[in-house]
């Protein structure tokens, strides 16, 4: 059992210990893709946090602007998964809008990201030493066969990759593998040749099925946009029956892989699951989809999403997506992917820390590569200044509840 599997298994004990008796449990996550993971994980339904607040129109960047009056959430307990990402805005919110009485139960890793918003509130509150806290910490003995347990682990004591000699002796399974390389053209042929085959004959890998990549960077070589750029042509040919549309420096194309990058709860989907057909509104930032018809002539453009929604955009909406072959580590957090293929570049040193590393680690499920130069990761690992973040949470709630 690892730190990822272990909350798993206590969200699902918690839930059936309070539902036995009696109790009306409500979960929740800052994301729209983490909360979904949170429903499939639990079994029961899990919303964002901004839904269960009925506040989803507002924008993050504007929360700390508003003065908003709450209907108190109706829960015995509330459960918030990924806390590392709430900021204290939202954390704010959150606390006004539960009864007295009700229980918060937080889950999260706060060595992962901090927050885009300000603040560091999981951190503030583990460090209070004011709050109850429990830390998943030991590794069990099947997910110690795993190279990417062993490692997460790892770079989060600050240590270096696990060696081949030691991998060896532990008996572990072969789900990680670094592929060192200095030049930034190196590393583009290794991930091309990963991501349109070399992956296949390795574990029947396909890259729309089981694959994603990630990098701190938008900008450079190896940066989401230029990488974006050149996997669509490698794993999405440009053909004579492929509809297309250029939007400002993008072209979109039938079969791309895309991700909604702000929320929308007000536009339209639609699915069938097992005959069973639904339809509400509401796509959020971070779902990840593909194109399935560009409607050249209704300037219109059709993506199924990772669970099934059909929505419809315009083509005047088509700023609420981007390429998603490759994406951010801070765009990946709350999500989990088959094989992770982590580009490192060589980039600001703010971009390149050790809770990003991590971060882009604990994303993998069943196999990772990590690509780059052995002294960037290296540095990577040691580079732990930019956690640093100036707060008043915790002596506040140290003062408060001492007094």
């Amino acid at each position: 059992m690892d730190q990822e599997h272990g909350k798993t298994t206590i969200i699902k004990a918690l839930i059936d210990i309070y539902k036995l008796n009696g109790k009306k449990v409500v979960l929740c996550a800052p994301t729209g893709r983490a909360a979904k993971r949170m429903s499939e994980q639990s079994g029961e339904e899990a919303k964002t946090i901004h839904r269960l607040l009925d506040i989803g129109k507002i924008e993050d960047n504007k929360l700390e602007n508003i003065d908003i009056d709450f209907t108190p959430i109706d829960a015995d307990v509330i459960v918030i998964d990924e806390m590392s990402m709430v900021d204290v805005f939202l954390m704010n919110y959150i606390t006004k809008a539960i009864y007295m009485g009700t229980k918060l139960v937080l889950v999260g890793d706060s060595n992962q990201l901090p927050a885009v918003g300000p603040g560091s509130v999981l951190r503030d509150l583990i460090e209070s030493e004011k709050v109850p806290t429990t830390n998943l910490d030991k590794i069990f003995r099947q997910a110690a066969q795993s190279k990417i347990v062993l490692n997460a682990h790892n770079v989060n004591k600050g240590e270096r990759f696990i060696t081949k000699e030691e991998s060896a002796e532990q008996n572990t399974k072969d789900d990680f593998f670094f592929i060192k390389a200095k030049m930034q053209e190196r590393i583009l042929l290794e991930l091309v040749s990963l991501t349109t085959g070399r992956l296949q004959n390795f574990g029947n890998y396909d890259f729309f099925q089981n694959m994603q990549v990630l990098t701190p960077t938008k900008k450079g070589m190896l940066g989401t946009k230029e990488l974006n750029r050149i996997l669509q042509e490698e794993i999405n040919k440009e053909a004579d029956f492929k509809n297309e549309k250029k939007y400002g420096d993008v072209i979109f194309r039938e079969g791309d892989r895309v991700m909604q990058i702000k929320n929308n709860y007000d536009i339209f989907w639609d699915k069938e699951t097992d005959g069973r057909y639904e339809n509400s509104t509401g796509v959020f930032n971070g779902e990840i989809g593909r194109i399935e018809r560009i409607d050249l002539s209704d300037k219109q453009m059709k993506v199924v999403f990772d669970d099934g929604k059909n929505v419809w955009y315009q083509f005047s909406e088509l700023d609420q997506l981007e390429l998603a072959y490759a994406i951010t580590i801070h765009k990946s957090q709350g999500s989990e992917f088959d094989v992770v293929i982590i580009v490192i570049p060589q980039a600001a040193p703010m971009l390149l820390t050790r809770n990003l590393l991590y971060t882009a680690i604990t994303r993998a499920k069943k196999l990772l590569i990590v690509l780059g130069e052995e002294k960037l990761v290296e540095f990577m690992i040691q580079n732990i200044d930019s956690r640093q973040r100036n707060t008043g949470l915790k002596h506040q709630i140290i003062s408060s509840l001492n007094q």
